[in-house]
């Protein structure tokens, strides 16, 4: 057995013990099990019968049926070591493991949830008939063996379930990977082919075009130059979002960081700057080089939603009284009088491999979110659609010594 496998074992048994609690399952209940099994085994083979009686009268259910009489038999065989099972026990891991196969089989053959819910249920009648047949010592011991028996079919059923929805879970996780698969497959494609096709047609020229000047000559490896530039810059991002090392923490001034991150990102002729901020402020415990991601993706997003010009406000604001004994925090935003961001958008816009721009992977709020994060920061925005959009990081103030 793997370690896999036995975490697993451990997992659900520990998830039985709990449902025992939840029932009111008692060692009275197992005791009254054995008794039961000696009311009722002779009534086995009619409850048997009947349920798959029952099941070729439902398009739904026979269709699991791809054997004939012969596969019948085998089930029949297997359902009468299931209810003999049911109630000899002991109801130990080995017990839970073997009823959660009997889910995983039906999850196997495609067998509708709702069916293997009513077939309990049909199977449940069945007993509860057979035990009416027999004459009780006392209405005490009567109602001891309904509730004995209800509790360790309801127990069953929860263990069937829960096979169903891990086996549901499974599938949307593989579903989720293939259409992130292709979401992010279509997003390199689209972010690739532009440049790709622009150092083709560079190429091209080189090749076969006739006494060409060297300035044009020139004109085109540096096209080709910066295509390459672009590719590359695509496959960073990537590679930064796969691969984001562990922050390196140290105290920072974020204030400082902010003016180096303005001279690597300069802004635009049409845009004016505005910062808030006086005196000195605290530091925070920042990896620079990964802070640095996060600012210059705010910064360039914030130029981009103003492409006829705007205001981009940076504000630095220390949060120094403590509330509620959390610990004093330090906040950065980031604002723009953009065009701002749809309500319908906006939960949207930190998600991995969404955008609103037309180029793009959507990686970088994504990539910024998860910095933060790393950091025990938090980033949140607030937009209003026309007006502007605000982005706010809050760290906790990192204690320097003196």
């Amino acid at each position: 057995m793997t370690q896999t496998q036995e975490t697993d074992r451990s997992t659900l048994f520990a998830l039985y013990q709990e449902l025992r609690i939840y029932v009111g399952w008692t060692d009275a209940d197992a005791e009254q099990l054995p008794t039961l099994k000696r009311l009722l085994e002779p009534s086995f083979g009619a409850v048997i019968d009947d349920f798959y009686e029952e099941i070729a009268r439902h398009p739904g259910t026979l269709r699991v049926i791809t054997g004939g009489d012969e596969q019948i038999a085998r089930l029949k065989q297997t359902l009468r070591r299931w209810l003999t099972d049911l109630f000899s026990g002991p109801y130990d891991d080995e017990f839970v493991m073997r009823r959660f196969r009997v889910g995983q089989r039906h999850v196997e053959i495609r067998l509708d949830q709702f069916y293997t819910n009513v077939a309990m249920s049909r199977i449940r009648g069945r007993l509860l008939e057979a035990l009416s047949s027999h004459e009780p010592e006392s209405r005490s011991d009567r109602e001891a063996g309904i509730q004995a028996l209800n509790r360790i079919l309801d127990l069953d059923m929860a263990i069937i379930d829960f096979a169903y929805n891990r086996a549901f879970a499974v599938r949307e996780q593989q579903q989720e990977r293939l259409a992130t698969l292709g979401r992010v497959s279509g997003g390199i494609a689209h972010e690739l082919r532009n440049p790709l096709n622009a150092i083709q047609t560079s190429v091209y020229y080189l090749l076969n075009a006739r006494d060409a000047s060297p300035d044009k000559r020139q004109e085109h490896l540096e096209r080709i130059s910066r295509q390459v530039g672009i590719s590359d810059n695509v496959i960073t991002a990537l590679s930064r979002f796969a691969r984001l090392p562990t922050p390196i923490l140290r105290p920072i001034d974020l204030c400082d960081l902010v003016e180096q991150s303005l001279d690597a990102n300069p802004l635009p002729d049409n845009i004016e700057l505005q910062r808030n901020r006086s005196g000195t402020y605290p530091h925070v415990a920042g990896d620079q080089e990964q802070l640095a991601i996060v600012l210059g993706n705010l910064i360039r997003n914030a130029c981009d939603a103003m492409p006829d010009g705007g205001r981009l406000t940076l504000t630095c604001e220390d949060l120094a009284a403590k509330v509620d004994d959390e610990p004093a925090r330090f906040a950065l935003s980031v604002s723009d009088t953009g065009c701002g961001i749809s309500p319908d958008v906006l939960p949207q816009i930190m998600e991995p491999l969404f955008s609103t721009k037309t180029r793009g992977l959507g990686l970088g709020l994504a990539l910024a979110q998860s910095i933060v994060k790393r950091h025990g920061g938090e980033l949140s925005v607030t937009s209003e659609p026309g007006r502007g959009t605000t982005f706010t990081m809050t760290f906790p103030i990192a204690e320097v010594s003196a």
